[in-house]
């Protein structure tokens, strides 16, 4: 798959719930597969950006599966780890604002509160429970990957936070939009 079979908002499918995965088969390690390589092709084609990670929803397919960066330092590492049916079984510790992106909200970002530690649990590629704890960026990219299986996507976190919405420029910095403007002019993206 391409950068261009991932869907963006406004497309209604973001808003849907994800079904679960009762059996890990074929087609879902061929679902896996095609979403890396969307994911990789989206990256290929920013130099200032990195896809840390990609709901199914977002290549329109209504699966409960993600996919994880393995490294988000070093663009080199283009390994992902596969979670099948995420959840979040705690939110712990003091709730962070930071900065979001999602290659379904074409060039905008966001400032998004979420918890700074999170428990999650999920089946592996084997059909085997994993249970993993995270903390800092890794906790926030798990809430924002599992958001979308619940038809959640990160503007929804942020109405009407004045100073929330950004745009990256050519060097790879983020500009402040006006929020006012962004709404009105965007106003189909909460459709």
């Amino acid at each position: 798959m391409k950068k261009e079979d991932i869907i963006t908002l406004p497309n209604t499918h973001l808003r849907q719930r994800s079904n679960r995965v009762h059996v890990v088969t074929d087609d879902i390690l061929q679902l896996i597969k095609d979403m890396t390589d969307a994911s990789l092709d989206w990256e290929n084609s920013r130099p200032h950006e990195i896809s840390a990670a990609l709901a199914a929803v977002q290549i329109d397919r209504l699966d409960r599966v993600v996919i994880v960066r393995s490294d988000f330092d070093d663009k080199a590492i283009q390994e992902f780890i596969p979670l099948i049916n995420p959840e979040i079984v705690k939110g712990e510790g003091p709730m962070i604002t930071d900065y979001e992106g999602c290659l379904s909200v074409n060039g905008f970002y966001g400032k998004v509160p979420r918890f700074s530690k999170v428990r999650i649990k999920a089946l592996d590629i084997s059909g085997n429970e994993v249970r993993i704890k995270a903390e800092g960026f890794l906790a926030r990219v798990l809430q924002h990957e599992i958001d979308h299986t619940n038809g959640v996507v990160f503007i929804d976190h942020i109405r009407d936070q004045h100073d929330a919405f950004y745009r990256l420029n050519d060097k790879g910095e983020l500009d402040p939009l006006d929020y006012d403007t962004y709404v009105k002019d965007n106003h189909d993206l909460w459709d």
